[in-house]
């Protein structure tokens, strides 16, 4: 009866009821069955593979299982004896069919009744149906609002949908997703997305926003537009069974910094009909600061440094505003120097440093509040420099353009693209962003209920080595300690043995696609047997083996094509317009604001700007655009707030063509004399 009962609480309606019988367990005082493990024959036509479900019928006692090995027999004791009853001939015919049976060797899922723990008993085996395939997985005991599904179990016939925890996969109960596999083969970003979008599609007790980071090309810079080419009918079926509409993300918008003339977007994203969700990502220098130390050296920031890069956080930059101590303002006062400054901005920040070198001149001391004038230079000398290595992250703006904070919405996909940039940038921008989303998520300040970051070659921000970086600190913790809070990490990577062991042991969910046997030759492939790598090497794209808490072994599914357009096909539907001038740059930028802005209009108010050699401003304009973005006025004030932010230009002298009347007498009673005169005159230029 609790068998029937089960059965009939993982029924969906899809799919028939009835068990079709393969065959019987088996055994033997060698291979005895064990309260894990069994055996079973089946005749050689019956459709069974590795990891095909199967359910053991037996009085009183039901087994769900899954086969992870087959051996095929026949009755030769030694191959010499068919060789010799073939008379060493392939082609002959023997006088006898000799019969071939089939063993499986399977792992046990699931028993009913679950107490006792006993061997699995003798019976029937018959193929799963859809209503056991729920139940061998425990998937009837998820509730609905919280599934999750990660494709179809596809195996004898049966296609059956099979579905992940949501409080298991994005907490927070458990949470973290790891995606490994070689790469272009696994189809790793595919099997993000696909599962992103189910979340987003499913799970509607929560709400969920996604941060992506695009390491790789055009990879995510296409995920709100349809796919180039038609969905295969088997993908289209396998989104009707998991009952998901094949459409791309509807909420999607792009971030990128600006390349270095601080204009143009260092991203790909910039075809004129895919602008106008794509935002840019300057950084001042509180946002900078805080994070600095992902850009030194970790043998330039010794204790000293260390303590010192404290101080200017503390008690510079995080109060804005210094005044120095009364001995040391009275020397500054002497030489006609402030002795209160304003630290808002990195040129602040230089002439904080010039100022407390001048005192330590004057004063010709080699210590300042305990800190050592070495070090005070060598910190001086790391951070005057980081707008000219970072020109298009980094500026002097004292208002950032960042993603919205406080202000994330349900069910939108936060793209960074950080393809273009150098290692350290994207390093910062990494760790500030996942370390700012982390306390906004403690302070339940963020907008959202749960933040999913996907990270593509995480082996490269988490590798497995014994040092130890600020990004993978941050990475750690989020996996130690994230899933409390929402914030949850879907990782992917080639080689998962090269990720840091704290990174991907705490990821309760794993997907692996096709894999290299160089790499499953590594110790953390080891809880797999030997035929379930032999198929691990040989999936086809779209293909995963799932491991996920609910499931007591391993089981492979097939999940469909994303439907959105491919980076590649992206690329060449919309390929990127080319650098513009600092003209167009800025006009297109505040069309994002007024689509009817003129060019014109703009042009004139930048050609104001222009200095002795007819060149615009760069600096003024650049930071007069950066203000109205940030600020975003309504549309009809974009112009006006863009004449106001630019510096008021100086009036030309004007020169009059003829300043004094004809009639006017001359400033100066000198004597006039003709040229004949001056040339006889030995002293020409006195009057």
């Amino acid at each position: 009866m609790q068998t029937q009962a089960l059965i009939q609480s993982g029924l969906t309606g899809q799919s028939p009821t009835r068990r079709q019988l393969v065959g019987r367990v088996v055994a033997t005082e060698r291979q005895p069955s064990t309260s894990f493990q069994f055996h079973f024959w089946a005749t050689p036509d019956s459709p069974i593979g590795i990891g095909t479900l199967v359910v053991v019928e037996a009085p009183g006692r039901t087994v769900w299982g899954i086969v992870t090995e087959g051996h095929a027999y026949n009755d030769v004791v030694s191959p010499m004896f068919d060789y010799l009853g073939a008379d060493g001939k392939p082609d002959s015919q023997p006088p006898t069919d000799r019969p071939e049976i089939r063993v499986y060797p399977a792992a046990v899922l699931r028993c009913e009744p679950e107490q006792p723990i006993q061997p699995v008993p003798i019976g029937s085996v018959y193929l799963a149906t859809e209503a056991d395939v729920l139940i061998a997985l425990r998937i009837n005991e998820i509730p609905e609002e919280r599934r999750v599904p990660v494709g179809i179990y596809d195996n004898g016939g049966l296609k059956a949908p099979v579905y992940l925890d949501a409080d298991f996969l994005i907490g927070p109960e458990a949470g973290h997703l790891n995606v490994t596999g070689t790469s272009g083969l696994a189809a790793k970003t595919s099997a993000i997305q696909f599962l992103v979008n189910a979340i987003f599609q499913k799970v509607r007790n929560r709400t969920v926003a996604v941060v992506c980071f695009n390491v790789k090309g055009g990879d995510l810079l296409f995920l709100d537009k349809p796919p180039a080419h038609a969905l295969d009918p088997k993908d289209e079926e396998i989104y009707r069974l998991v009952g998901m509409e094949p459409k791309p993300f509807e909420k999607v918008q792009y971030y990128a910094p600006y390349k270095p003339d601080r204009v143009n977007l260092a991203t790909l994203r910039t075809h004129p009909n895919l602008r106008h969700n794509v935002r840019p990502m300057l950084w001042g220098m509180k946002e900078v600061m805080r994070y600095v130390e992902v850009l030194l050296n970790k043998d330039d920031v010794d204790a000293k440094a260390d303590a010192f890069l404290q101080f200017l956080r503390q008690r510079v930059i995080e109060r804005e505003v210094f005044e120095f101590e009364s001995e040391e303002a009275e020397i500054l006062r002497s030489r006609e120097l402030p002795t209160r400054i304003q630290v808002r901005s990195f040129s602040d920040l230089v002439q904080w440093f010039e100022l407390v070198l001048k005192y330590l001149e004057a004063k010709n001391q080699k210590q300042w509040r305990s800190f050592a004038v070495e070090t005070i230079r060598k910190i001086q000398n790391r951070l005057v420099n980081l707008t000219t290595r970072f020109a298009g992250l980094v500026g002097e703006c004292e208002t950032p353009s960042d993603l919205p904070w406080g202000e994330f919405q349900d069910r939108t996909v936060y793209v960074i693209d950080v393809a273009n940039m150098s290692a350290e940038a994207q390093d910062l921008i990494f760790t500030r962003v996942i370390a700012e989303l982390r306390e906004r998520m403690e302070q339940r300040d963020l907008g959202v209920d749960s933040v999913v970051v996907v990270v593509d070659e995480l082996n490269q921000y988490a590798p497995n080595t014994n040092r130890e970086t600020y990004v993978m600190r941050t990475l750690r913790d989020i996996c130690a300690r994230g899933r409390y809070l929402g914030l949850v990490l879907f990782g992917a990577q080639q080689f998962r043995s090269q990720v840091d062991r704290q990174v991907v042991g705490n990821c309760s969910t794993a997907l692996y696609g096709r894999i290299e046997m160089e790499e499953l030759a590594q110790p953390g492939y080891a809880i797999f047997g030997d035929a379930a790598k032999e198929k691990l090497g040989a999936l086809a794209p779209g293909e995963m083996l799932v491991r996920h808490p609910y499931f007591n072994q391993p089981i492979f599914v097939r999940f469909p094509r994303p439907a959105l357009m491919r980076g590649q096909d992206g690329l060449k539907t919309y390929p990127p317009a080319p650098d513009l001038p600092l003209e167009d740059a800025v006009w297109q930028h505040l069309r994002q604001l007024n689509p009817a802005l003129e060019r014109n209009a703009v042009a004139d108010l930048i050609a104001r700007t222009r200095n002795g050699n007819s060149e615009p401003n760069r600096e003024a304009v650049v930071g007069a655009m950066h203000k109205v973005l940030v600020s975003q006025p309504a549309p009809d004030e974009v112009l006006r707030a863009f004449e106001r932010a630019l510096p008021t230009s100086v009036p030309p002298r004007r020169v009059e063509s003829n300043a004094l009347p004809d009639d006017a007498p001359l400033p100066v009673d000198a004597r006039l004399s003709s040229l004949d005169d001056d040339e006889d005159d030995p002293d020409p230029f006195r009057f």
